[in-house]
């Protein structure tokens, strides 16, 4: 199975950075074996809620593709469906969970039935759904077609033969796969070793016990068919011994270009075994003894035995406690190492191949250093066929020891120091003397070393026996220096003397004193060594230093003076050098800087950042000590703060360099310097001034007292809305008389009407405020400083003080404007003219200006109109076009004289009707040459009616007959007896009136006759069209201006009726707009067309008056007078009867 935990964590990662919930499955498809062990990834990221996610499994199979068959889940153990509940209870089937958010889904036995397509669902646990939720992927089951097979076999070997096994490896995959064979050798239950490997991509490689053979060639693997390869090893080894079978894997390469094992197999195995020739061996080590002294020489004989050893090629190594002395390989030509490759150079050492089987270490001269443990080791090596050589089979003797003892010496020795306990910086002195023992022919060296209290042992120096200094590594540039002298005073007798100690320096220093004396070859040889030693103890200079600052005068005031004494403790000698600064803190500030220095060597160097202290400051050291004392006179300001000493310990090294060994600083001392008490005295007065805009406002600021004579004074001037919080500054007058110009002043434009003035006598300060305005009201006060000069030269604020205040209110002028109230009423004709006036009676000034307004409320309407009005600059303005229609083009806007203001309407009209009245508005120029709106006033209204012409129209209202014979013309006139204007034009329209018949009559109270038009002829002479029967029979005259006339021809007799007129009168409004003024009708006129054949039937039935009283009135007369009649019978019956 492959493992998929690195790729799982990059994409782990990856998903962090999504910002919504994402699945993600491993890529497909996927091609798998039958009955392999299958593992599919399944991962979620952006998802909110628990670390621990649970995840579902589901598979569609091809046979339904649209229907899910749940597998396994992590979180329900009822989610399997019945074909997978067996397989995932007996862990066939099993999720792995690698974190919270990632699983391995596992199918331990992959079948044929497991292919589809598999879906991994995460149950939601985010508060909204947003993301993907499911991811699927598709698996392909193939079957299982790899074959491995090897002949099973038991070989029989003697060591150094050669073996050869064959395999044979088939596959039938219709997918592109590739094919690895690996060759293994397995003993019992031990784990298999890898003998060699063809891997998928044909990378020949051997397993790591059979790397050096296959190197040598010794270890092949070769195909030698289209399925076969061969396996040859030579020259076996009775390690080779065991089973051999071979390996073969398939593997598919998967969508994310990884290689994948899908099934691997084993062949049957082959026993090989293999007989070991004899060639046991053996080593022995031989010396004559194992105690020496110096010069003698030994011998050590390495003895092999072994059978048939000049047929066999063996290694020897010599060596020296476990260091390697020299090596001999099988051609016997020595390899010495280091040192000893040296000494054999000089001919004190010889390394030898005495016979076959014996070699030789020989030592012609023993050192002390030659005591140790000596050993040869011996090692087996087989040729190749390549002529090279391998390691085999190795084996060494048990060590011998030897020892080589010292000649010994006779000599004593004793140590002398100049003190056990210095100062550091002074020097050390030591003297070693030989006192008895030292032979006639001997010499001597020395050597001086240190042993510090850390038992570190350093060399200083060594003087050898030919007279030689030699100082020790860590002594050499302090030596080259002079700082170390060694000397040898006379023989026997040596001094060692360091100049300027260190405290390094301490510890026990011992001298070594080693006699020497020549051999019979010449050569100087150690008889033996003494030593001695004795302690120094090194005080270091930083010890107890400390430093401390005192001052007797914490407190002056200005041009006092006062001492600052600097005391360090212990008392050095005056050779060590210290350096002592004195550091001062200017009050108010945070850093600390350097004022004056002490140097080392007693020279005085001042700090750059105070230069005006040198003129008014002392510095001196006392000659026994290394106190420093300050002294300044004429104090200022700038002298107070706090003051402290620094003291650095110095030590001059070897070199002539300089090293700071300490530094400290004292306590700080805080010197406050005070300043003169003050006597300012503000006046505190107040007052109030009320004024008219334009007049200058008058500000005084009074000193009753000051501090000095030489007071100077700033005097800043103030203003204090009520609307705000503090006062805002005007004008600041600074003690050199110098002016800056507040904020306010620059705000409200006040720079052009400010004056300050100061008397002669210096205390009182006058501020002036010319033109002033409305806004200029306020409260008003001063706020004096007093400045003296400090004792540097320096003028410094010493008091402050603020006066009383004084209440300024400017007023603007009384408004007086007056407007005529008067109200009115005008009511004219059309089209006649109408003038309306505003008249102004009063004004608050002659110079102000005036702007007029006239307005108008129209009868309906809720809001009132703009008319026009007149600015100030004697500007004409119209109101809006849409509210003035025409009136803009008939108005006529005039001021014939001051304060009488005429507005004209020219051509009257009915919508010109409404109330009117005029806004006044006064303007005056305030003390800034701006004009602004002091006050306004309404006129009263002035309601002015527009009234169209009374209507005086009548129409001739006789009624007439007229009877005519038929195929005659008949007329009808119009005549209008009188006229509302003679400019008024007429509308004439004539009808025909006939009776309804009963049926026609819907209601009661409906006309009972029929209007039919004949003929209309609107005001514009604009005739109607003909109607059915009266086209091509009309002919319409105008008379005169009242006197119309229809005729009608070729009467008929259809044409009897009633007829009559209707007029119209209509006038034209000032506009050219016609609109009808009055309407009448005239009287009827009963026209009948009698037939040229007429009969008296005719007659009658063509007269309506004759038949009603022809066949009409007889009837309820003749039933009335039958009634009376059967009534009368009736009661002469009844009085007949008894």
């Amino acid at each position: 199975m492959r493992t998929l935990r690195p790729q799982l964590a990059s994409l782990l990662l990856l998903g962090m950075a999504l910002a919504q919930r994402q699945v993600t499955v491993q890529e497909g498809p996927l091609y798998r074996t039958e009955g392999s062990h299958v593992t599919l990834w399944c991962k979620v990221s952006g998802y909110q809620g628990p670390a621990e996610q649970n995840f579902q499994w589901s598979i569609y199979l091809p046979s339904a593709p649209e229907r899910e068959v749940q597998i396994v889940s992590t979180v329900d153990p009822s989610f399997p469906y019945a074909i997978y509940t067996q397989r995932v209870r007996s862990r066939g089937i099993f999720v792995e969970r690698l974190q919270g958010d990632a699983v391995l889904l596992h199918i331990t036995e992959l079948q044929e039935r497991d292919a589809g397509e598999y879906e991994c669902h995460t149950p939601n646990t985010d508060e909204r759904y947003f993301g993907s939720y499911s991811a699927k992927m598709n698996l392909v089951v193939i079957p299982d077609s790899l074959r491995v097979t090897a002949v099973p076999q038991t070989l029989s070997k003697v060591e150094h033969d050669s073996l050869e096994l064959k395999c044979e490896v088939s596959k039938s995959t219709a997918q592109h796969s590739h094919v690895s064979i690996a060759w293994y050798r397995q003993r019992g239950s031990e784990a298999p070793v890898e003998v060699i490997s063809l891997s998928r991509d044909f990378v020949l490689r051997a397993g790591s016990a059979y790397a050096q053979r296959q190197a040598t060639g010794d270890v092949r693997l070769d195909k030698v068919g289209e399925t076969t390869s061969k396996l040859t090893i030579y020259n076996l080894h009775p390690s080779d011994q065991g089973e051999f079978y071979c390996e073969a894997a398939e593997w598919i390469q998967d969508p994310d270009n990884s290689w994948y094992a899908m099934t691997r197999k084993r062949s049957q195995g082959a026993i090989v075994n293999v007989q070991a020739t004899d060639k046991e061996f053996s080593v022995r080590l031989e010396t004559e003894k194992r105690m020496y002294i110096v010069g003698e020489p030994v011998e050590f004989r390495c003895i092999l035995e072994a059978q048939n050893i000049p047929d066999r090629y063996f290694s020897i190594s010599w060596a020296f406690n476990s260091s390697l002395i020299a090596s001999l390989g099988p051609n016997a030509v020595p390899v010495l190492n280091n040192e000893f490759a040296q000494r054999e150079a000089l001919g004190q050492l010889k390394v030898a191949k005495e016979s076959d089987n014996v070699f030789v270490l020989k030592i012609y001269r023993l050192r002390l250093e030659d005591s140790g443990k000596y050993n040869c080791r011996v090692t087996e090596r087989e040729k190749t066929v390549t002529g090279d050589f391998i390691d085999k089979e190795s084996k060494r003797p048990k060590n011998i020891p030897i020892t080589v003892m010292p000649l010994k010496t006779s000599i004593s020795l004793e140590i002398i120091n100049n003190a056990s306990n210095v100062l550091e910086g002074e020097s050390l002195r030591f003297g070693c003397n030989v006192r008895s023992g030292l032979g006639p022919q001997s010499r001597l060296s020395v050597t001086w070393q240190l042993v510090d209290k850390l038992n570190r042992r350093s060399e200083i120096v060594r003087l050898d026996r030919e007279g030689t200094l030699h100082p020790g590594p860590a002594y050499a540039e302090r030596s080259s220096y002079g700082g170390i002298q060694v000397e040898q005073v006379r023989p026997g007798s040596f001094t060692l003397e360091i100049f300027n100690s260190v405290k390094a320096d301490e510890g026990h220093y011992e001298c070594r004193v080693a006699e020497w004396t020549r051999t019979l070859d010449g050569e100087w040889q150690m008889v033996g060594e003494r030593h001695t030693s004795t302690p120094v103890s090194i005080t270091a200079l930083e010890a107890g230093f400390a430093v401390t600052a005192i001052s007797r005068t914490p407190g002056v005031t200005y041009n006092e003076s006062f001492d600052l004494q600097c005391i360090i403790k212990p008392h050095y000698p005056s050779w060590v050098p210290v350096s002592v600064t004195w550091r001062f803190q200017p009050a108010g500030s945070t850093e600390f800087h350097d004022l004056v220095t002490f140097t080392r060597d007693g020279g005085v160097q001042w700090g750059d950042r105070y230069a005006g202290f040198r003129t008014r400051t002392a510095i001196e050291k006392a000659e026994s000590s290394n106190n420093v004392r300050l002294s300044i006179s004429r104090a200022s300001d700038t002298e107070a703060g706090k003051y402290q000493c620094v003291a650095e310990l110095w030590r001059k090294n070897y070199n002539s360099s300089w090293t700071r060994l300490a530094d400290r600083t004292s306590n700080l001392l805080e010197i406050r310097v005070l300043r003169p008490v003050t006597k300012l005295q503000v006046s505190k007065s107040k007052r109030s001034i009320t004024l008219v805009e334009n007049r200058p406002i008058p500000l005084n600021c009074s000193v009753k007292s000051q501090t000095s004579p030489d007071s100077h004074f700033a005097v800043l001037w103030y203003v204090h809305k009520p609307s705000d919080a503090d006062g805002k500054l005007i004008l600041k007058t600074t003690h050199s008389s110098a002016f800056e110009y507040g904020t306010y002043a620059e705000e409200e434009g006040l720079r052009g009407r400010l004056q300050f003035e100061r008397s002669a006598s210096g205390g009182l300060f006058s501020l002036t405020v010319q033109r002033a305005e409305v806004r200029d009201s306020g409260s008003y006060y001063c706020h004096v400083e007093e400045w003296l000069l400090s004792p540097n030269h320096a003028w410094y604020k010493l008091a402050e003080e603020v006066s009383g205040r004084t209440e300024v209110t400017v007023k603007q002028p009384d408004n007086r404007l007056q407007v005529n109230q008067t109200h009115k009423n005008i009511t004219v004709l059309e089209n006649e003219w109408v003038t309306l006036e505003c008249l102004v009676s009063n004004r608050t000034s002659p110079s102000s200006q005036l702007s007029v307004e006239w307005s108008v409320w129209r009868p309906g309407r809720a809001d009132k109109e703009v008319v026009a009005w007149l600015s100030r600059q004697s500007t004409l303005h119209y109101g809006e076009p849409a509210a003035l229609g025409d009136l803009r083009s008939r108005l006529h806007l005039e001021s014939p004289a001051p304060g009488l203001y005429l507005l004209s309407i020219q051509n009257s009209t009915v919508r010109d009707s409404g109330a009117y009245s005029c806004r006044v508005e006064e303007w005056l120029l305030d003390p800034s040459d701006r004009w602004y709106k002091r006050a306004e006033d309404l006129s009263g209204l002035i309601t002015l009616t527009v009234k169209q012409p009374d209507p005086t129209l009548q129409v001739d209202t006789t009624t007439a007959n007229l009877t005519v014979q038929e195929k005659e013309s008949f007329p009808l006139d119009c005549s209008i007896l009188s006229r509302s204007s003679p400019e008024s034009h007429f509308a004439v329209t004539w009808y025909s009136l006939r009776a309804k018949e009963a049926g026609d009559r819907a209601e009661e109270g409906e006309e009972e006759e029929e209007r039919e038009a004949v003929l209309s002829v609107g005001p514009d002479a604009i005739f109607s069209p003909e109607a059915g029967r009266w086209e091509g029979r009309l002919r319409f005259q105008r008379l005169s201006a009242v006197l119309f006339r229809l005729t009608v021809l070729q009467a008929g007799g259809a044409d009897t009726g009633n007829y009559s007129c209707r007029v119209e009168e209509w006038l034209a409004d000032p506009n050219g707009l016609w609109y009808r003024l009055a309407e009448e009708e005239s009287g009827v006129v009963a026209v009948h067309v009698q037939d040229a054949g007429s009969t008296l039937q005719s007659v009658i039935c063509s007269n309506d008056a004759l038949f009603y009283f022809v066949f009409f009135y007889p009837f309820p007369i003749f039933g009335i007078l039958i009634i009376t009649i059967l009534l009368s019978h009736q009661s002469s019956a009844s009085t007949q009867e008894p």
